[in-house]
């Protein structure tokens, strides 16, 4: 259930409170098991998280994803993504576009997990 699903991330971000100064999130509800979530994390150092999620609960995989992380000047850190580029990678379509690295899908909270050591480093 996609609702059940939107919860669990408003679970996560709470986990996250300590490096998360601000977010806005938009989530729609397309059906049942279905749904688009969207926004934007900034955090205490500066940096931003741009996503989009788009989910079956039906599904393993989601059916699209971005996440695309940048420093205060809004140049890219790192990005993750499933566009249907870069064919010839064994992960496809996921990958990491800084440099076109294989990758298998990740979820909002690995990828917050790889923030907080970057802000933790900083």
């Amino acid at each position: 259930m996609i609702l059940k699903y939107f919860k669990k991330i408003d679970k996560i971000l709470e986990n996250y409170n300590y490096i998360i100064e601000d977010f806005t999130i938009n989530k729609n509800e397309l059906a049942d098991d279905k749904g688009i979530m969207e926004g934007e994390i900034f955090f205490v150092d500066g940096t931003i998280l741009m996503f989009l999620e788009v989910n079956n609960t039906n599904k393993k995989d989601k059916v699209k994803y971005k996440y695309h992380f940048m420093d205060k000047k809004k140049q890219l850190i790192f990005r993750y993504d499933n566009a249907k580029h870069h064919r010839d990678i064994k992960t496809f379509p996921c990958h990491i576009v800084t440099g076109v690295i294989e990758n298998k899908e990740p979820n909002l909270e690995i990828v917050l997990e790889e923030i907080q050591k970057q802000i933790n480093d900083y």
